[in-house]
C-alpha cells in the first residue's frame, strides 16, 4: 500500500493550474486578495512591527530582494515568508476552515510568494502552488482530529502549516515526488505550535504561522539541493506526525478523494478580526440588537451558546474572558466581541484600541456568559454555529446562526471581499495604487510575476491609525 506521505507528495509535485476547477481558481484569488489586504493593514497596525523589523536586521536577515507586503525594507527569502506569516496571522482577521478548525493563507501564502520570486515564478505557478498547500494543511489537521489535537496543546494551523507551505513553496519551485517527500520528512521535525499564548495573550500565535512559513520554503528548498529527509514523516511509527500529535489519527483522510474534492472550496473569510469560533454569536447579536433596537445600557445579561471546542478556546476561564487585557485576550474572548457586537452593532479592527479601555464596554463584558450549547454541538464540526440570548430589563431575545457570514455556504459576495480589501489598505494607498493592487490580484492567473504586484503594496501615502 502506497504511504500517505508518497501519495501526498506526488500530488503536489503532479499538480498543474490547468487541473484546477475555474471554481477553486476564482476563489484563490478572492482569498489572496483578502491575505494581502490583513497583512498590509497589519504590516502598520499591528504591536509587533518594531520587535519583528529590529529582530530580523539584528539576524543579518534584512536588505535582501524578497518583499515583506507594506515594507519599504528588502528581507532575505527566508525573512520574507517569516515576517509575512506572522503579519497575516496578528489581527486574527485571516480566513479558517470549519472542519480542519485552522487558518489555512497565513502560513501558505508567504511561503508560496518566497517562492514565487526566488523563481520568478508567474501567476498561474502561484496559484497552483497555494492550492497545493491549502490542500496538504486542512487534510493533515482533519485526520489528526482537530479538538483532539488542541486537547494535547498544539495549534494546528501551524503544526499542519509547515506541511502545507513545504507543498506549496515545492510545487512552485518544481520539486519531483521524491524530493517532495524529503520536504516533509524535514517538516515532520518542525511541526511546532503551542496554545499556551491563550494564557497571557502573547504573540506566539503569529509568530506560530510565520515559522511554519519560513520553515515550510527551507525545508523546500534544501530537498531541491538534494538534502535527504525521513520517507515515512506522516505514517512513521518512530514519531510520525500523524501518530505523534494525536491519540485517534484517521490516516486515510490525508488521501480522501485527493484532486477530486477540493477543500479549498470550504475555506472561509472573516467580517470579523476575532477567533472564527465566536463569529455565528456576533452575526445573532448584532441581528438581535438591529431588528429589536437593543440599546447596551438596558442589557442584564447574555449568554452566549457555542461548540465545546469553541468555548475552551473563546469561554473559558469565563473571569479572564471577562476581563481582557490587550487585543490578543480580546481576540480570543466572546465577551468582549460579543459586547462589542450588542454595543455597536459590528465588530472591527479599531473597535480593539476604542473599547479595551472603555469602561462601559468592559462592564458589558461581565455581563456575558458563555456556555457549551448541545444545539450548537449538534452542528459541529461541520459548522462554528452559535446561539445568543439576551435579556434586557423589559425584554427577552434569543437568535442561532448556523452558518456564519464569510462560511462557503454563505460566502461574502464580491463587493463585499472588495469593500474589506478597501477598508484595510484604504489609509495607505492612493487611490490609484490601490485599484490596480486589488485588479493584479483579481486576475493573479493572468500576472506574468509577483514582485511588481508585491511592490505597490508598499505605502504610498502616511497614514495616522495607531496601534492597539
Amino acid at each position: 500500500m502506497t504511504s500517505e506521505t508518497r501519495v501526498l507528495a506526488t500530488y503536489v509535485a503532479d499538480l498543474e493550474f490547468s487541473d484546477l476547477p475555474e471554481s477553486v481558481v476564482t476563489r484563490t484569488r478572492l482569498l489572496v486578495m483578502d491575505h494581502v489586504g490583513i497583512a498590509l493593514r497589519a504590516r502598520h497596525a499591528a504591536d509587533l512591527n518594531d520587535a519583528m523589523a529590529t529582530a530580523l536586521q539584528s539576524l543579518g536577515l534584512a536588505g535582501g530582494s524578497s518583499i515583506v507586503i507594506g515594507d519599504q525594507q528588502g528581507y532575505s527569502s527566508a525573512a520574507a515568508a517569516f515576517y509575512n506569516g506572522n503579519l497575516a496571522h496578528s489581527l486574527d482577521f485571516d480566513d479558517t476552515h470549519a472542519r480542519g478548525s485552522i487558518h489555512p493563507s497565513a502560513p501558505i501564502v508567504p511561503a508560496a510568494f518566497a517562492a514565487a520570486q526566488m523563481t520568478g515564478a508567474n501567476g498561474q505557478r502561484l496559484i497552483a502552488g497555494i492550492v497545493a498547500g491549502y490542500e496538504v494543511q486542512i487534510r493533515l489537521s482533519i485526520a489528526l482530529n482537530p479538538t483532539e489535537h488542541y486537547n494535547q496543546g498544539f495549534h494546528p494551523t501551524a503544526t499542519c502549516g509547515v506541511f502545507g507551505a513545504a507543498a506549496a513553496a515545492g510545487n512552485i519551485l518544481g520539486l519531483s515526488a521524491d524530493q517532495m517527500i524529503s520536504a516533509f520528512g524535514l517538516c515532520g521535525s518542525q511541526a511546532a505550535g503551542s496554545m499556551q499564548f491563550l494564557a497571557d495573550g502573547a504573540w506566539n500565535k503569529p509568530y506560530h504561522t510565520g515559522y511554519a512559513a519560513m520553515n515550510g520554503l527551507v525545508s523546500a528548498v534544501m530537498a531541491s539541493k538534494g538534502f535527504i529527509g525521513t520517507a515515512e514523516p506522516l505514517e512513521g511509527s518512530k514519531g510520525g506526525f500523524l501518530r505523534a500529535y494525536a491519540p485517534n489519527p484517521v490516516p486515510a483522510e490525508v488521501v480522501s478523494e485527493l484532486g477530486e474534492r477540493f477543500e479549498t472550496m470550504k475555506i472561509a473569510v472573516k467580517p470579523y478580526p476575532s477567533c472564527r469560533y465566536g463569529h455565528a454569536a456576533i452575526d445573532a447579536l448584532i441581528s438581535l440588537k438591529a431588528a429589536n433596537d437593543i440599546d447596551y445600557r438596558s442589557v442584564e445579561s447574555v449568554e452566549v451558546g457555542l461548540p465545546k471546542t469553541g468555548w475552551s478556546l473563546i469561554g473559558d476561564p469565563e473571569a479572564t474572558k471577562q476581563n481582557p487585557k490587550n487585543y490578543v485576550d480580546g481576540q480570543f474572548s466572546m465577551a468582549f466581541v460579543g459586547a462589542v457586537a450588542i454595543r455597536e452593532g459590528r465588530m472591527g479592527w479599531d473597535d480593539y484600541e476604542t473599547h479595551l479601555k472603555d469602561k462601559d464596554t468592559l462592564a458589558l463584558c461581565r455581563k456575558i456568559r458563555t456556555v457549551v450549547d448541545d444545539g450548537v454541538q449538534a452542528h459541529y464540526p461541520a459548522n462554528m454555529s452559535g446561539v445568543a440570548r439576551v435579556r434586557t430589563s423589559g425584554s427577552s431575545f434569543e437568535e442561532m446562526v448556523v452558518i456564519a457570514k464569510g462560511e462557503p455556504e454563505n460566502f461574502l459576495t464580491d463587493s463585499e471581499m472588495r469593500d474589506k480589501f478597501d477598508t484595510l489598505v484604504g489609509p495607505y494607498l492612493d487611490a490609484g495604487t490601490l485599484e490596480a493592487l486589488a485588479g493584479s490580484l483579481l486576475q493573479l492567473d493572468r500576472e506574468s510575476g509577483v514582485d511588481a504586484l508585491l511592490d505597490s503594496t508598499r505605502s504610498s501615502r502616511p497614514a495616522s491609525l495607531k496601534a492597539v
